[in-house]
């Protein structure tokens, strides 16, 4: 018998060290194999011993701890480690209980997860849990009854419950001792998977009329240091009669079954014999006492028929296998039992969705993000095994600037795959799709916004190039005569707007102003068209960002004339009347009165008339301005009296301006014009040559100048239609083309004043006259498409057509 104990127990320390060897080779294939940081601490330690220097270990300076967000998590939940971010030390942070953590794991580890920040990494940590000799060996009951019948023959195996260790290892070795007696001797049987089978072993035959019931002590010690031990109280009850218990054909079933099985479903049928008769042999089905409650949950065993069902549905991410003791005792008077046990092996099933869980998020986005920049970093897992637990992510919908990345095992990081530009697309929706390999297929999807963060990338713009702009002159000082408005896509500071006028080259501050937010712009002082006709400029719009981003766009504003200058009259010498030798025939031309308006267009376009108190034998030419007979006149009315005749001039602007000029007549013979020392009109002789030559030099000027005025024109058209202007252009006070429009038809000038040539002879139709215009600039090509707008200086405040 000693020599039987001594080579249990060698036996078991064989074991234990085959464990033991198998532990170490199986962390250090682990370790390998996942390149990861490993420590080890005993359960049960105090708070705040030391683990590891994490941060040394991983690679990281502690004072970049705190900036790169360094953070920790554990896969099971719970707070039982904590890092010191001032120093980098891992230290126990809870009570840690190996037996309530990982049961009978042979391996109980502490999964941890960190992750840093600039630039994003993730580390994997495993701080194996040591297990202490903290528990001793128990037993379930206190006291355990076994039956006996006295026909049994020595050698005959009772089997007994045995004591259960929560720890492992050599800790969780137990060795069993019972009470010195005469009549049984203890026995460990090793079953399929290793474990224990504690039975006794009767030697000798027992008499029930000697003694009919046997008290003994069972002790279990396990295998730490110190080591610890539980006891319970043996009952042997000797029976009498019935000498046969039932018998099963095997001692261990084995089945196997899919998790989704529904409840009721057949296991096994157990089937045991008896070779006794009658009542003896009616065998009734249960389960061992020692069979735990939540098997009892879980499986169901018909008494009668033996037949083993599914009470509750299997789940075989929570167990893989039970294995279920069962026992058959007869009918007889003093019931023999038989003993087997039924193994089930639960096959998986993919009935487990994958889970998904977003560990890092960096929005918004900027729209100038680098290709392979991550967004987002998110982590998958199946609690299935093999192909059922194997997920792949995706992203919907297709076509997005984002894709999928997989970076450590079981991580996605979702990185900028295409250019992205906020303008167009200001913010994605994802969805992000888990899904396993298994049959069916089981997926799991989770929503994702991602906004884009703008960038100042777009200038501002104008809706044209440039602008034409009428305003009349005299305007009010400060009056409002046009608007701009340039856009920018952009957000924020980037799309806020102000507005300067660009004076490089010509300073434009003592004639426009534009407001920098609204880009409004003003005239500051009145506009004389008779000083300028033309300011050319441009305005520059530029937004707030960094750097900022300018546009520009010309404007050219025309000075519209206004009637604000009266004709203005050569006056001829009224104390010097004009001698008419007479007779003088119809039609005679006397004299001819010269004016200039300074206006241009309509309002310089002058008319005259005679006043009626002075009309008489006279008539003046309505835009000539000659004054002639308009019957003969002879002797008789010759008094050599002047005759001054009152001429108005008027132009054709609105309000109309005149004024007013007086030409003195005499009417003499030919004998009074001898002896007078005046001024004659005559006929024929030099003067008449005299004035010829004066009129053909005026007018090859004349025709010169706008000969070459023309050109000018021409040049600048061809240069406006061969390009836009690329720099900035600005023009002072100059000659601009200005359209005026009447009841008599339209007219274009581009200058202010008329040019009246006129000469005098005593013969009729002696007279040269010759008026000169400009010609009309046409509008440069697209001026179509441009904004007319004409200011009415008579409106109050300026208003915009």
């Amino acid at each position: 018998m000693k020599f039987a104990i001594a080579m249990d127990i060698l036996l078991q320390r064989c074991l234990a060290r085959r464990q033991l060897l198998q532990l170490i080779f199986l962390c250090m294939a682990w370790k390998t194999g996942n390149n990861q940081l490993h420590y080890s601490v005993p359960e049960e330690s105090q708070h705040g011993t030391f683990v590891g220097r994490i941060a040394q270990d991983l690679g990281l300076e502690v004072s970049e701890l705190v900036p790169r967000m360094f953070r920790m998590e554990s896969q099971g939940g719970g707070d039982y480690l904590e890092v010191n971010v001032q120093n980098g030390i891992l230290f126990v942070n809870s009570r840690i209980d190996r037996e309530e953590l990982c049961v009978k794991s042979p391996i109980c580890a502490i999964h941890l997860e960190v992750i840093v920040d600039k630039p994003l990494k993730v580390f994997h940590i495993e701080v194996e849990i040591k297990d202490i000799n903290d528990n001793a060996p128990t037993f379930r009951q206190k006291e355990q009854k076994v039956f006996v019948s006295e026909i049994r023959t020595s050698g005959s195996f009772f089997p007994l419950e045995g004591a259960s260790d929560a720890d492992i290892g050599p800790n969780s070795l137990i060795s069993y001792t019972i009470s010195p007696n005469d009549f049984f001797t203890l026995d460990v049987k090793r079953k399929h998977d290793e474990s224990q089978l504690l039975g006794l072993l009767l030697k000798t035959a027992l008499d029930r009329e000697v003694k009919a019931m046997h008290r003994l002590l069972l002790t279990a010690t396990d295998g730490g240091k110190p080591e610890l031990s539980g006891t319970v109280q043996l009952v042997i009850v000797v029976l009498d009669e019935n000498d046969n218990a039932p018998a099963f054909n095997q001692s261990v079933y084995k089945v196997q079954m899919t998790e989704d099985v529904p409840s009721g479903s057949l296991v096994f049928k157990l089937n045991a014999t008896d070779p006794d008769e009658g009542i003896n042999k009616d065998i009734i089905y249960s389960f061992q006492n020692h069979v735990p409650i939540n098997l009892k949950n879980i499986f169901s065993l018909d008494s009668v028929n033996g037949e083993i069902k599914i009470k509750e549905k299997l789940d075989f991410e929570e167990n893989h296998q039970y294995e279920i003791q069962v026992q058959a005792s007869d009918r007889g008077s003093h019931p023999m039992t038989g003993y087997c046990s039924v193994v089930i092996e639960v096959l998986d099933v993919n009935d487990n969705a994958p889970e998904m869980s977003l560990k890092s998020l960096t929005v918004p986005v900027p729209e100038d993000s680098p290709l392979g920049m991550v967004v987002a970093l998110i982590s998958v897992s199946d609690r299935d095994s093999g192909v059922n637990g194997q997920v792949t992510c995706s992203l919907h919908p297709p076509g997005l600037p984002f894709k999928l990345v997989s970076t450590f095992k079981n991580y996605y990081s979702m990185v900028v795959g295409e250019p992205l530009d906020r303008e167009q697309v200001a913010e994605y929706r994802l969805i992000v799709t888990a899904q396993d390999q298994g049959v069916p297929s089981l997926s799991a999807s989770s929503s994702l916004v991602v906004p884009i963060g703008d960038v100042n990338d777009n200038a501002p713009t104008f809706a044209q190039p440039s602008y034409t702009v009428f305003v009349r002159e005299n305007n009010p000082p400060g009056a409002h005569i046009f608007t701009v408005s340039a856009l920018d896509p952009d957000v924020a500071e980037n799309a806020l707007v102000s507005y300067w006028l660009d004076e490089k080259q010509w300073p434009l501050s003592s004639y426009i102003s534009v407001h920098s937010e609204s880009g409004k712009l003003y005239a500051l002082q009145p506009l004389d068209y008779e000083e300028l006709k033309l300011l050319e400029f441009q305005v520059r719009a530029k937004d707030a960002g960094l750097p900022s981003l300018c546009g520009n766009v010309t404007i050219q504003v025309f000075v519209l004339d206004e009637n604000d200058n009266t004709p203005a009259v050569s006056d001829p010498a009224e104390d010097t009347p004009t001698l008419l030798k007479v007779p003088v025939a119809a039609g005679h031309v006397v004299g001819k009165i010269h004016a200039l308006d300074a206006d241009s267009g309509y309002n310089a376009w002058l008319r005259y008339e005679l006043h009626e108190a002075t009309s008489g034998p006279w008539r003046v030419g309505l835009y000539s301005g000659e004054i002639s007979t308009t019957r003969i006149l002879d002797e008789a009315e010759s008094d050599f009296i002047p005759q001054n005749l009152l001429v108005m001039v008027k132009d054709h602007g609105k309000p109309v301006l005149s004024a007013t000029a007086t030409l003195s007549v005499s009417l003499v013979t030919g004998t009074q014009a001898i002896h007078s020392d005046v001024r004659l009109l005559n006929m024929g002789g030099s003067p008449k040559s005299l004035v010829n030559n004066a009129n053909v030099y005026l007018i090859i000027a004349i025709c010169s100048v706008s000969s070459l005025f023309l050109l000018v024109v021409i040049v600048y058209l061809v240069l406006r239609c061969q390009c836009q202007p690329k720099e900035v252009m600005t023009y002072g006070p100059g000659t601009a083309t200005l359209v005026c429009a009447s009841e008599v038809g339209s007219w274009s000038y581009s200058n202010r004043h008329s040019h009246i040539l006129a000469g005098v002879s005593g013969e009729p139709g002696a007279k040269s006259d010759l008026m000169v215009f400009s010609p009309n600039i046409p509008p440069p090509p697209g001026s179509e498409k441009q904004e007319q707008i004409l200011y009415d200086s008579s409106l109050q405040g300026g208003k915009d057509f």
